[in-house]
């Protein structure tokens, strides 16, 4: 045996999630098992362990896996020196993340030279090597998947949108977020704006492009609740008028005869949020004080509880009998 000769390491705690014997740990574990910095050093020789990370090592010789890359860009959010935080102290975001919730248009994890970690804005940590560190001022509630806490896929799509500068890769990942079912428009709009990217551009081209796909889903899905629910079939996609009077404005289905409207909410959060919100209230104010009777269906809701969407769509239906009429409309093509 040589000074280049790695020791024998000792026995190491089982992980409490696999049962068998951890590939990863950080140097306040080692430490906290009575390892001093000079035996992990010694362990670190040629064909021995790696430190793949400051402060984090992996106990195998040979390449890391990329779930190795993705634990230990997690251990060393994670040290134990960290002051603790109210809510989850570090997760995936980005491009890895979006490759944990199955995204096709996100690379492989082996193609990743990158894996972004989203940690509070309180942590003072800094990127290194492969990992960089993203701070939110309100960390999301992460979703496990392989067993690793990951963004929400809102988040996650804007933590990688703000690495890319390639318009056509940002427009695929914002539109497979929406027609893959991850998310509304309206979440990665938020978040985008959050993370201001939305000055940006090619991100402001793609977002345009993802609210058309999105109401156009959303129109869909309205279009099914009708069919489906055996609901009689409105007017589609109406302006309403009052005769030789202003513009009422438009809804998305009119049933006539019983004076119910239906308008979606496809508005997208962004810095002139509360003058778009102020517009539709007083847009429905007007409506209903002319006795029409508006339903506000949001793509959320449409998307997870279309059925109750529909009975509420009834109930103001079969309510319109015990109603004062309603003043008479002029119903137009949108």
């Amino acid at each position: 045996m040589n000074h280049n000769t790695p020791i024998t390491p000792r026995p190491l705690p089982l992980s409490p999630h696999t049962g068998r014997a951890q590939r990863l740990a950080s140097a306040d574990q080692l430490r906290a098992q009575g390892m001093p910095a000079a035996e992990v050093a010694a362990h670190c020789r040629p064909g021995g362990w790696q430190q793949l990370l400051p402060g984090v090592f992996l106990l195998h010789p040979g390449q890391p896996t990329s779930e190795d890359r993705l634990k230990a860009a997690l251990l060393y959010a994670r040290r134990t020196g960290a002051v603790p935080t109210q809510g989850p102290d570090a997760m995936i975001t980005g491009l890895a993340a979006l490759t944990l919730h199955r995204f096709s248009s996100a690379p492989p994890l082996t193609a990743l030279d990158r894996i972004d970690v989203l940690v509070p804005r309180t942590r003072r940590l800094r990127s290194t090597g492969w990992v960089r560190v993203v701070r939110a001022p309100e960390a999301p509630e992460p979703v496990e998947l392989t067993g690793v806490p990951v963004a929400p896929v809102a988040r996650a799509v804007a933590d990688a949108v703000s690495g890319l500068s390639d318009a056509e890769t940002v427009r695929r990942l914002l539109t497979e977020a929406v027609r893959g079912g991850h998310c509304e428009p309206g979440a990665v709009v938020r978040e985008l704006n959050r993370a201001r990217l939305l000055t940006r551009p090619h991100v402001v081209d793609a977002v345009d492009t993802l609210l058309a796909e999105g109401r156009s889903l959303s129109e869909q899905r309205l279009y099914d609740m009708v069919r489906e629910s055996g609901l009689p079939d409105p007017l589609w996609n109406v302006d309403l008028r009052l005769p030789g009077g202003p513009h009422l404005g438009g809804v998305d289905a009119y049933w006539p005869d019983q004076a119910v409207a239906v308008e979606l909410d496809t508005r997208a959060p962004r810095q002139d949020d509360d003058a778009l919100w102020s517009e539709y209230t007083r847009k429905r104010e007007h409506l209903e004080r002319l006795g029409i009777t508006v339903v506000h269906i949001t793509p959320r809701k449409l998307r997870e509880a279309m059925d109750q969407q529909a009975t509420v769509v009834r109930t103001a239906l079969m309510a319109a009998p015990d109603r004062q009429p309603s003043a008479y409309v002029v119903v137009l093509p949108r």
